[in-house]
C-alpha cells in the first residue's frame, strides 16, 4: 500500500491537542495543496481563512456550539464558497452578477469546491502528523461567524477545520461496507441488509470504545438526527439572504 492511501485509510477525527504550534512551513504546505486540488473551470471558489488568536478560536468556539477542540487546537481554519472575486470580475468587465449569484448551482459548486478543499486540507494536514476534525457547526451561528470574519458579500462560511497534533489516539470508525456505497452501471436500492449488518458493527463499537461509549446504532443516529422538525442551522437560510445568494425576495432561483 503505498503512504498517500495509507495516510487516507488511517483518517479518524482528533478532539484533543497539545499544546503545540503547527509551523508556519508545514501550514504554508497545506493552503499550497488545497489551492493545486481540482475546482471547476479554474473559477477557483474556495477561501480560507486561519484563526490562530486564543482569544478568537474561543469564541469561535462557543459560536460552534461549544466544542472546546476549536479553542484547544492551534489552528482553525474556515472554508469559505468564495464568489466575491468573481463579482470584481465581472464588475472588471463591466458585467453584472447579482442575477446569476442567486442561481443554485453556485450555491452546489460552491460547497462541492469547500468539500474538495477541506478534504484536500484534511490529507495534507495528517500527512505531516497533525490531526484534523472538520466543524459544520460554524453554520450554527451563521450570521455573526459572517461578521466575526469580516466577509463580504458573495462569501459564505461553510465548515470548519481543527488542525494540531494529536494528544489522543481514538482509533478508526467502522464504516458501511464498500458494498453500500460503491455500485458499478447503476445504482442498488437492495443495502437493508447491509445496513441492518452494519448496525450490529457500529452498536459495538459505540459500546466498547473507552471514551463516550453509549448504546445505539448507525440508523438510530441517522434518524435522529434528521428528525423533524429538522432546522439544525436557522440562520443559514438568512445568510444566503444577506451574502447575495438569494435574489431578491424570490428564493434561489432554479437555472
Amino acid at each position: 500500500m503505498n503512504e498517500v492511501v495509507n495516510t487516507l485509510l488511517s483518517h479518524r477525527s482528533i478532539r484533543k491537542y497539545e499544546e503545540k504550534p503547527v509551523e508556519e512551513e508545514i501550514l504554508d504546505q497545506i493552503v499550497k495543496a488545497v489551492q493545486a486540488a481540482p475546482n471547476w473551470v479554474n473559477l477557483q471558489h474556495v477561501s480560507i481563512i486561519a484563526v490562530k488568536d486564543k482569544t478568537r478560536r474561543e469564541k469561535f468556539s462557543k459560536l460552534c456550539g461549544g466544542q472546546k477542540h476549536i479553542s484547544q487546537a492551534p489552528v482553525f481554519l474556515v472554508f469559505c464558497a468564495d464568489f466575491y472575486r468573481t463579482w470584481i470580475a465581472c464588475q472588471k468587465n463591466g458585467q453584472s452578477f447579482e442575477d446569476t449569484a442567486g442561481q443554485i448551482d453556485n450555491l452546489i459548486v460552491g460547497a462541492n469546491e469547500v468539500g474538495i478543499a477541506l478534504g484536500t486540507a484534511v490529507a495534507a494536514a495528517e500527512s505531516f502528523g497533525l490531526g484534523t476534525v472538520p466543524i459544520g457547526d460554524i453554520r450554527l451561528h451563521a450570521l455573526e461567524a459572517v461578521r466575526e470574519l469580516n466577509l463580504p458579500k458573495y462569501v459564505l462560511p461553510l465548515l470548519g477545520l481543527c488542525i494540531g497534533y494529536p494528544a489522543e489516539n481514538p482509533g478508526i470508525k467502522p464504516r458501511l461496507p464498500k458494498e453500500a456505497i460503491y455500485f458499478e452501471e447503476q445504482y442498488s436500492q437492495d443495502v437493508e441488509t447491509m445496513i441492518a449488518e452494519y448496525d450490529e458493527i457500529y452498536a459495538h463499537y459505540l459500546k466498547e470504545r473507552p471514551w463516550n461509549s453509549r448504546v445505539g446504532n448507525w440508523s438510530q443516529l441517522a434518524a435522529d438526527f434528521y428528525q423533524p422538525p429538522y432546522n439544525h442551522y436557522p440562520e443559514v437560510s438568512e445568510m444566503l439572504r444577506q451574502q447575495g445568494f438569494w435574489n431578491g425576495n424570490k428564493q434561489i432561483q432554479e437555472d
